[in-house]
């Protein structure tokens, strides 16, 4: 826990039991790149790892992420600028522990390896994901109808497949680069021909905010997009978006080019927009001052919020909610906003995990999965584990690898309870943070402006009939608050 600002900046160097607040002035204004080299070298252990902020952070945007292993990011909600704004730039350590023990290790290893061998053997997790990386969604998601484009304003994008997976491994893949004793390995090392560098990513959700929301179909433009955003330490969702909706605000002449001046013009399908407004977002400098807390802040100050396509002020992903109605649920009810990560929807509604529903269906068996995903979805992230376990392995399986790691005897429903948990102390949090009923919401072009073309064409986003069984499957009041008797039940009463 880091509490307080520092008087200048720093880096907190952590070395066993051992803690240090050290000058981290040389590297302030750095790349994280140079940043990470410069802090391991220091510090003499090759294997330190290190997360850190860029200039993003430091000048504290309100959409930085923090980075680790230089192209990898906790990049939603704008962390960085909270570690920016204790002239904190770097947490290094270095472990001297070890693993914990599991209570049984031969019966521990006999249940992981059975689910080990479960994704190896799933289509997603053991087919496409490692040989197409995430961006194997795109082609999928264009041709359900739901791969937003030029600011949502249409969901399907006729150029798809010039940035989609398949397009990646052909032209620009080097090679796979897994996390740590990862059975999956959808991680992408590609060829950056404008740097002569081979660098990681991009993932599916930057390929689209790049790519479709911006109207740019060139692929090579996405992937140094990419790579500015790890540099710069950039949440790569709202930062893409963010720059879609100032195309918007400009197509519509709420941006005028006077305020420009020779700065790109923001048009849609411009690929100099990504490439040169990046930095001067991440600096404060010339017009990318006014995008550098996201497309909600920037949109408010012409008087257009409503071009913000985000969530409780924070950037919606790359799904059309419109057409996916158990997604637009989540995106409304998340815990920290326009996010798909924390009950990814797509895996019912589009590739049937764990079992499949159709995307128009708004049932209240629909909402029952929404509300399912987002406790399954808790209880992983709180085991430490990767969400793309979730295309494989499901309630049943992490009970499992639980109860043969601790020596447990719990059950699917003590499972669930501790997502529902997890959950309710996170929206109780959010309701004493100011947080109501009305933040339980998607911008107006979600829920009243039908999608334009495809397979879905006509739909919107139902939220005024979900929203209300989902409260009341919850168990909370008509309000979106939490019952006292609620918290009581599930343990929570001393948050009040």
């Amino acid at each position: 826990m880091v509490e307080g600002k520092a008087e200048k900046p720093v880096y907190i160097y952590i070395n066993g039991d051992n803690v240090e607040i050290r000058d981290a002035s040389h590297v302030w204004g750095k790349l994280v790149s140079e940043t990470e080299d410069t802090l391991r070298k220091e510090v003499g252990v090759d294997r330190a790892r290190i997360a850190c902020i860029g200039p993003a952070g430091e000048n504290l945007s309100l959409i930085a992420a923090v980075m680790n292993d230089k192209a990898r990011a906790a990049g939603r909600c704008g962390v960085g600028a909270v570690m920016g704004s204790k002239n904190l730039k770097a947490v290094v350590v270095v472990g001297s522990k070890g693993a914990p023990t599991p209570a049984d290790r031969e019966k521990f290893m006999q249940v992981v390896r059975e689910k080990v061998n479960k994704l190896r053997n799933d289509p997603v997790a053991g087919g496409g994901a490692p040989k197409y990386g995430t961006a194997v969604l795109v082609n999928i998601i264009n041709e359900n109808g739901l791969y937003p484009h030029r600011n949502f304003q249409t969901s399907v994008f006729a150029h798809a497949y010039d940035q989609s997976g398949e397009a990646m491994a052909a032209k620009y893949l080097v090679r796979n680069k897994p996390c740590f004793a990862c059975p999956i390995g959808c991680a992408r090392v590609n060829k950056l021909f404008y740097l002569k560098e081979e660098v990681e990513g991009p993932e599916y959700e930057t390929v689209w905010a790049f790519g479709s929301d911006l109207g740019i179909n060139d692929l090579h433009t996405i992937i140094l997009a990419n790579h500015l955003c790890n540099e710069l330490g950039f949440d790569t969702i709202s930062a893409g978006t963010t720059l879609a909706c100032a195309m918007e605000l400009f197509e519509k002449g709420y941006i005028k080019p006077e305020e420009l001046g020779d700065e790109p013009p923001l048009r849609f399908g411009n690929t100099e927009v990504p490439i040169y407004y990046l930095p001067k977002m991440a600096f404060r400098q010339g017009f990318g001052a006014k995008m550098a807390d996201g497309s909600y802040r920037l949109a408010e100050s012409y008087g257009h919020p409503e071009l913000s396509m985000s969530a409780k002020k924070l950037e919606l992903p790359a799904y059309d909610p419109r057409v996916a109605q158990g997604l637009g649920l989540q995106y409304a009810t998340c815990n920290r906003g326009g996010d798909h990560i924390k009950g990814y929807m797509i895996s019912p509604e589009i590739l049937g995990y764990p079992r499949k529903f159709d995307p128009q269906d708004d049932s209240e068996g629909k909402i029952e999965m929404v509300k399912e995903f987002q406790e399954t979805t808790a209880l992983v992230d709180a085991m430490g584990l990767c969400i793309f376990t979730m295309f494989g392995l499901w309630i049943e399986d992490y009970k499992d690898l639980l109860n043969a790691f601790f020596g447990w005897d719990l059950s699917v429903e003590d499972c669930l309870r501790i997502g529902e948990r997890i959950w309710n102390l996170e929206r109780a949090f959010n309701i004493k943070a100011g947080l109501t009923k009305a933040d339980d919401t998607l911008p107006k072009r979600l829920l009243e402006e039908a999608v334009p073309e495809g397979p879905h064409k006509g739909s919107v986003c139902r939220l005024e009939k979900t929203l209300p069984v989902y409260y009341k499957l919850r168990g909370w009041n008509e309000d979106g608050t939490i019952p006292e008797s609620k918290l009581s039940e599930l343990g929570l009463e001393w948050y009040k």
